[in-house]
């Protein structure tokens, strides 16, 4: 157990409020959960510079508790029990990912603890009635519908699309959500299959898709599986028009792992360091919180960190609005937030789960995420390559 009082002074406990936090610290996804507890860190240590979080005119000081849940969902769930059992968290974040996210949440809401999940997006999550549960992701469809009219506008072509999906909650569904979309725009999806956790070797999947000859190639899944397929594509000399991957190109990882290899690789996310928001939050605006980030880590945020310190500031939001550390006061002030901030505007809908934003669609251009859609952030046009 790791407890991080970011820039935390010698307060007594009394003058803290504990936020926990489940990580996939170690195993297969270990690399999403750097990025989460570095947008949690930095919310935290902006929170405490400002002198902490008002509450009915008292400031408390932000500690987070992380724990290491290995990368095992059922870890996931015995983490927050503990947090919240015995560790006296005030609230809690989600675990990564739409399927630890909904394991762990049933704990959360049998405790009756307000809890923000910074990487689920799958619907599946928020079909269970909860009050307590809210996340900061959109639907999958909000990402697969607008790169299936894009490619449809952009590369009228394309006739044959291919799919394949980590056999995971989000990977899966948002699969399932990509196959909705294609053929709502009338494309044939010749080929969609899963793949196991932890499969390290791709080449029988990739060689049936291969020989289906699809001009589109979409594929799901978490960093290092992303990498692995994509270099066992170009292993295999695959080449389509368009190769679209969720969610690893929206990381510089992926970019640098790859070189060449990222070229024209197109995605979608639920946020962009182009977005130009005035918040209202601790960050203020998108621009701020970019400045921020890049003086901390000196790299440039992605969508999992920003959505991380997303989640601190919505819950000091909250908490300062409801001027308390009740419980279901500070769930009531967020099922209510309607806001904007350097994320985009905040409003949650009746499941919890985040409907107030337009996720930007994008492609790998010059080693750089060249933003497609929406139109107000827009940095670039499609580029058509045989990746």
């Amino acid at each position: 157990m790791l407890a991080l009082g970011a820039q935390l002074s010698a307060a007594s406990a009394e003058d803290v409020i504990r936020f926990g936090a489940p990580l996939p610290i170690t195993g297969a996804l270990a690399p999403e959960a750097v990025k989460q507890q570095q947008g949690y860190d930095l919310w935290a240590e902006q929170a405490n510079k400002a002198g902490g979080i008002s509450v009915g005119g008292k400031k408390y000081k932000v500690q987070i508790v992380y724990t290491d849940y290995q990368s095992n969902t059922p870890r996931a769930v015995q983490a927050t029990e503990q947090m919240i059992s015995q560790d006296n968290v005030n609230f809690m974040f989600g675990a990564f990912g739409s399927g630890a996210a909904k394991a762990a949440s049933t704990v959360s809401e049998k405790y009756k603890v307000p809890t923000l999940a910074a990487t689920a997006s799958s619907s599946q999550v928020y079909d269970q009635g909860y009050k307590y549960l809210f996340g900061t992701f959109t639907p999958n469809d909000t990402l697969t519908t607008p790169l299936t009219k894009i490619i449809k506008t952009k590369v009228p072509d394309v006739k044959k699309v291919a799919i394949l999906a980590r056999n995971d909650l989000f990977p899966l569904a948002i699969a399932q959500e990509m196959e909705k979309s294609a053929k709502a725009e009338g494309y044939e999806v010749v080929y969609s299959e899963k793949y196991s956790i932890g499969t390290l070797d791709h080449s029988a999947a990739l060689s049936q898709i291969k020989s289906l000859a699809p001009q589109w190639i979409f594929v799901t899944g978490y960093t290092n599986d992303l990498l692995l397929v994509r270099k066992q594509m170009v292993d295999q000399q695959m080449k389509a028009p368009v190769v679209t991957m969720i969610a690893g190109p929206a990381y510089q990882e992926f970019i640098d792992a790859l070189g060449p290899a990222a070229e024209n690789v197109s995605s979608a996310a639920w946020w962009h360091p182009a977005e130009q928001y005035d918040g209202k939050d601790i960050f203020g605006t998108t621009a701020n919180f970019v400045k921020l980030f890049k003086a901390k880590y000196n790299s440039e945020p992605d969508y999992g960190q920003a959505s991380a310190a997303l989640c601190g500031a919505l819950f000091q939001i909250a908490i300062e609005k409801a001027g308390s550390l009740d419980r279901d006061k500070v769930r009531d002030e967020l099922a209510k937030l309607d806001v904007v901030t350097f994320f985009g505007p905040v409003k949650f809908g009746a499941n919890g789960q985040i409907n107030s934003l337009d996720p930007p669609v994008f492609q790998i251009q010059g080693g750089k995420p060249v933003v497609l859609f929406p139109q107000a952030i827009k940095q670039g046009d499609l580029k058509i390559g045989v990746n």
